[in-house]
């Protein structure tokens, strides 16, 4: 590990100039590039205090051990020299887009003298039209398919089209007029090519003038009373609507746009591209990465333009480029593009209507794209034993823990606090053995004392089942309170578990985990080990994980265990601590909502669900309840003279719930129906 003062530039010999700078380790390859407008303003970031940087960045600092720069004249420049070297060096501290999969483009050989139309994958070459990408090849076929009645262009092979050309014969398209069958001189080269322009415009987007020239030739033809060429023009017509179909309208005809969405979380990013062509999504492409850099949403959306117009020019950069955030300079990625297209070009984050909506469908697709790339990540059985040996290792454990336990604390401003348990067995989660508490042994906000009750209370039932099962002879003395032996109500499994069976199996919270996770730093690590030291259990290792950097806390260390970025270790850990948190929150909001749903109708005992929704059907509403008579009450089915005298208490007993008020007009709204109070 190097220091970065080892190799920082001497004062005042760093340029103020806008330039592009690179970080090189020992052995001299590039890890990292960076552009700036004020190059000395920006490396001066890089050699501050270690403690002050990014855990990202000081890595990256401590692994160079020598920094070198480019001025240039423009901010423009620096960002095209930026994306150069990335692309030369392809450095391991930046952020790098790559395809999740090969995607198919439609192709139009341009530089051919017969164009062909084609699937073609892979990097572009020049002199060929792209259209797309396409999710499926199959979807690109479909759409030559029905395009072919109209536009009869080439789509043979090199070595068919010399062996028609030989023969003097067609290929079977040519003889069912889906190809103009150049090959045997049924059109000229000029004719040909004619055809394959218009085939381009139209799948760029300029589709009405076609089928409006189509409608008006199948007039004239019906009018001189030829009915075979107007019914073919017709199939055309109905060929070319087909096409389009499948290809929805988003956005108003003409509009030429990509939309760009980005979906993160602290380890690794997804987007999406939508292109939009003619008011039609053409296309639709994804990324994944890892984020090896401290980079936010800003810096993803510039990384992700780099990466999909770098190598584009001309028309294949759209008019108007829609992103969730803008770079930190908008300008200069603006005249860059522009530079790209050879025309001005829109940057710009959605506002309203239309754009927006369908940027919100892209920003969903970008979120399922990285769930579904964390399950496959998470399912692999390889990686989930690396991840465990990796944090086995980084902890300090002598063996790798295959059964983690993680608890978190959730509350709305110190109400319905609760707490929740997950539990991940071999690196997936089991849900089955998911539990959740409510905070009881005092009122108010505190996540450390809610954290110490909680482990408290489980591992109080684990010691109590342990010595039920008679794994103990005699039950240890622990140096805190006795372990409470009587029944907990207010944990509860996770409600979609398949409940198990009654079997004599030890249950609940029998089985006990290697490591305990938190969902913290110090405090709340120190607190749970305390609780864990009360019952005098000193054979579970304990850790928190602090959401803010993404560090690893220890008890009784006083520095945090800071895990690489790409470790599969800590994206366990993350995982991990997510599970709870989702559990907690849900569970939080549940109890929240039952709260405010409450009705006085809950204090009578013994007063079924069945029979709450009866008293309210045969009265209407709670207040008419309240007005009625205990006689009256008995007549409800099912309500007996005791039950009937216990609601009238209980309604009489009631606060009266705060009245709604219409703030248009200051009135009091009478309460007419329901049982609700808030």
């Amino acid at each position: 590990m190097a220091d970065p003062s080892s190799y920082r530039p001497k004062p005042g010999q760093i340029p103020d100039s806008p330039g592009v700078y690179k970080f090189r380790d020992e052995h001299r390859r590039v890890i990292y590039v960076g552009k700036a407008k004020n190059l000395r303003q920006r490396l001066a970031n890089y050699f501050q205090d270690l403690a002050a940087l990014h855990p990202r960045t000081r890595t990256m600092v401590t692994t160079a051990a020598s920094v070198e720069w480019t001025v240039v004249s423009t901010e423009v420049e620096a960002l095209q020299l930026e994306y150069s070297w990335i692309k030369e060096f392809d450095p391991r501290f930046n952020v790098k887009y790559r395809d999740d999969k090969s995607y198919p483009y439609l192709a139009v050989t341009l530089d051919e003298e017969f164009p062909r139309v084609q699937v073609m994958r892979g990097a572009k070459k020049k002199g060929v039209r792209y259209f797309g990408p396409y999710g499926h090849a199959w979807a690109i076929r479909e759409t030559v398919d029905l395009m072919l009645r109209v536009f009869p262009v080439r789509t043979c092979s090199a070595g068919v089209f010399r062996n028609a050309a030989r023969t003097g014969r067609p290929c079977l398209l040519g003889y069912i007029g889906k190809c103009s069958a150049p090959c045997v001189g049924r059109v000229t080269p000029e004719e040909h090519r004619e055809l394959a322009d218009d085939f381009c415009d139209f799948m760029a987007g300029r589709t009405g003038t076609y089928i409006r020239r189509l409608e008006k030739d199948m007039m004239a033809a019906a009018e001189e009373m030829e009915y075979e060429r107007a019914a073919r023009l017709r199939d055309d017509v109905e060929a070319l609507k087909r096409a389009m179909e499948k290809s929805a309208v988003v956005l108003a005809d003409a509009t030429d746009a990509d939309l760009i969405a980005v979906a993160e979380d602290e380890l690794e990013a997804a987007v999406q591209i939508f292109h939009v062509r003619g008011g039609r999504v053409r296309g639709q492409r994804g990324w994944v990465t890892d984020k090896v850099e401290n980079v936010d949403t800003s810096g993803l959306v510039e990384h992700a333009l780099q990466q999909l117009y770098g190598e584009e020019a001309g028309d294949a950069v759209p008019k108007e480029v829609l992103v969730p955030a803008l770079p930190e300079d908008p300008d200069a990625v603006s005249q860059w593009l522009a530079g790209r297209r050879g025309s001005q070009v829109s940057l710009r984050i959605p506002q309203r209507g239309d754009k927006k909506d369908l940027m919100a469908t892209v920003q969903r697709n970008a979120q399922q794209a990285l769930g579904l790339h964390k399950t496959k990540r998470a399912s692999d059985l390889t990686t989930r034993s690396r991840a465990l040996e990796e944090v086995a290792e980084a902890l300090g454990l002598d063996t790798a823990p295959l059964r983690i336990e993680c608890f978190d604390i959730s509350h709305l401003q110190g109400d319905d606090v609760v707490a929740s348990m997950v539990v991940f067995e071999d690196g997936l989660a089991r849900k089955s053995e998911y539990r959740r508490f409510q905070i009881k042994g005092f009122e108010g906000q505190d996540d450390v004392r809610s954290m110490h009750e909680v482990i408290g209370r489980r591992f109080k039932r684990y010691l109590q089942d342990k010595e039920r099962t008679g794994e103990w002879e005699e039950a240890p003395a622990p140096t805190g309170p006795a372990p409470d032996t009587t029944s907990d109500p207010d944990t509860a499994p996770d409600p979609d578990a398949e409940p198990r069976e009654d079997d004599g199996r030890p249950k609940r919270f029998a089985y006990p985990p290697q490591l305990v996770v938190v969902d913290g730093g110090q405090p709340q690590v120190a607190a749970a080990k305390r609780a864990l030291d009360e019952l005098g259990i000193d054979d579970i290792a304990v850790c928190g994980l602090a959401k803010r950097l993404e560090e690893v806390w220890l008890p009784d260390d006083d520095d945090p265990v800071v895990l690489p970025r790409s470790s599969e270790g800590l994206y366990l850990l993350q995982r991990v601590r997510d599970e709870a948190h989702r559990f907690a929150i849900t569970y939080q909001r549940a109890k929240r909502a039952k709260r405010i749903r409450s009705s006085p109708l809950d204090a009578v005992v013994g007063l079924g669900e069945t029979r709450k929704q009866a008293l309210i059907k045969h009265f209407g509403s709670v207040k008419k309840l309240k007005q009625a008579t205990i006689d009256e009450i008995c007549e409800v089915p099912g309500i007996g003279r005791r039950t009937a005298e216990s609601v009238a208490v209980a309604l009489a007993s009631a606060a009266p719930a705060t009245p709604a008020v219409n703030t248009a007009t200051g009135e009091i709204i009478e309460e007419d129906d329901g049982g609700s109070t808030t």
